[in-house]
């Protein structure tokens, strides 16, 4: 008795289980490919080469600088007199720390830009997948990533979620 009371049970499991499996539907968004393929992405990424190009130009003058103060101060260091060679080498000391100061505030800046950029696109992006996810009747909209050990090609959503926010940022 007690097996058929099992076997009923392990039957109701299997039913509702593939009645659930018939209602489940599953996709995913390769999220960088949306980042960098979007219309956003790509502004977002000329905004930082601008960017990257201003601070290369102004950290490659200061380089400049101080290479030629470097070299004066090798040239001159035996022709100095003590106190002369002293401030020259503190000048160097000083212009080499700012230099130091510059290039960290320089990166600092564009990492914080980029974070920036990307959360607001991701935030549109993620307002654009939950509204195609609920329109569409989707159980389930996922990140693509490397723990994925295999994932359908039909199931990637990214393209038409890519054209859906892109069109959304148009109106």
């Amino acid at each position: 008795m007690k097996r058929i009371i099992l076997a009923g049970i392990v039957a109701a499991c299997i039913a509702s289980t593939s009645v659930f499996a018939a209602e489940l539907k599953l996709g995913y968004i390769d999220m960088q490919r949306a980042l960098t393929g979007s219309e956003a992405g790509k502004e977002a990424k000329e905004q930082l080469a601008s960017k990257v190009k201003k601070y290369q130009d102004e950290i490659n003058v200061k380089q400049d600088d101080l290479k030629k103060l470097k070299d004066e101060l090798e040239k001159q260091g035996m022709l100095l007199a003590d106190s002369a060679r002293a401030s020259k080498e503190k000048d160097y000391q000083n212009k080499l720390k700012d230099f130091q100061r510059f290039t960290k505030d320089a990166q600092d800046e564009l990492q914080g830009k980029d974070e920036e950029l990307t959360r607001k696109i991701l935030e549109g992006m993620e307002k654009v997948i939950k509204e195609y996810g609920q329109q569409k009747g989707y159980t389930f909209i996922f990140v693509k990533n490397e723990s994925m050990l295999f994932v359908d090609e039909k199931a990637d959503l990214t393209e038409e979620v890519l054209k859906l926010y892109n069109s959304s940022r148009k109106k």
